[in-house]
């Protein structure tokens, strides 16, 4: 078997299913381009049509692929600083070292984090520490995959208060055009998916989730559908009767445009259906 995903990726191609090619309530533009000199730029815009709040972000990358290095500089629009160094295949083959700090001259905040991934075949581990001046919180998680199999663990235990605040378990079936995910999180939070590509040019998907002490269970079932090379259709429904729709369309190399809707069904008249538009742009 390959290297297993990361414990955050398990369950991703129902998850993608679900999420990409919707944003609802939201006007987006994405922006990538590439210097000469290697130095990748990534601008973020975006509007939320019921709070008319905007938002932006600016990202700047460097590689520096003969060292396994990685530069890389954030900006928001709430002038949040952001610096991450990363060290990959180096000290030893699989292993992946960040290092993350944030800095906001408003607040005067600062933040800063390391991280460490170690990954090879039949195993994924991850090891994060948040630095905070009463303490460090430590998240860990580890997933192992054997014949199709996959299990994972993460938590994460907050030394200044001595305490757990995360403990998730999660076990998973894959194949090449079918995954099963099921996941516990903090022994109340239950959950599955179920992805299958039943051809070329569908793909469907199926989620469950519960609390427990609570008798209602969250549902929903999402598909796509690929017109063709340049064009996709979306769309999923849930329990709450709240129905997506998302059509993305290539419109030329580097360009990208996506259409999506929300209904209400339970209240088609009362109004409140959200709409939302993406343009992507690649150069």
């Amino acid at each position: 078997m390959a290297v297993p995903p990361a414990y955050a990726d398990l369950g991703k191609s129902a998850k993608d299913i679900f999420n990409k090619g919707f944003g609802f309530g939201m006007v987006k533009l994405d922006v990538k381009t590439k210097s000469a000199s290697g130095v990748e730029f990534k601008t973020s815009g975006s509007s939320n049509t019921d709070t008319s709040r905007v938002t932006g972000t600016l990202e700047t990358k460097y590689k520096r692929s003969e060292y396994g290095l990685t530069f890389t500089e954030k900006w928001n629009t709430d002038n949040t600083l952001g610096t991450e160094i990363t060290i990959e295949d180096q000290i030893a083959k699989g292993l992946k070292l960040t290092f993350d700090t944030t800095f906001s001259p408003n607040t005067g905040k600062k933040s800063g984090k390391v991280k460490t991934a170690y990954k090879r075949e039949y195993v994924n581990l991850g090891c994060d520490v948040d630095f905070d001046f009463a303490g460090p919180t430590i998240h860990g998680a580890a997933v192992i995959g054997f014949e199709g199999w996959l299990a994972g663990y993460q938590m994460s235990f907050d030394t200044a208060k001595s305490k757990m605040t995360q403990n998730n378990f999660a076990i998973g079936y894959k194949t090449g055009d079918f995954q099963l995910h099921t996941n516990v999180n903090d022994g109340t939070e239950f959950g599955g998916s179920i992805y299958q590509k039943v051809s070329d040019k569908l793909e469907t998907a199926v989620n469950l989730a519960w609390t427990a002490g609570s008798n209602s269970t969250r549902f929903g079932i999402a598909a796509k559908y690929q017109l063709d090379k340049d064009a996709s259709i979306s769309a999923k429904v849930n329990n709450s009767s709240l129905v997506g729709v998302g059509y993305t369309q290539t419109l030329r190399p580097g360009v990208k445009l996506t259409l999506s809707s929300l209904v209400d069904g339970k209240n088609i008249n009362a109004g409140g259906h959200k709409l939302g538009l993406g343009l992507e742009l690649e150069a």
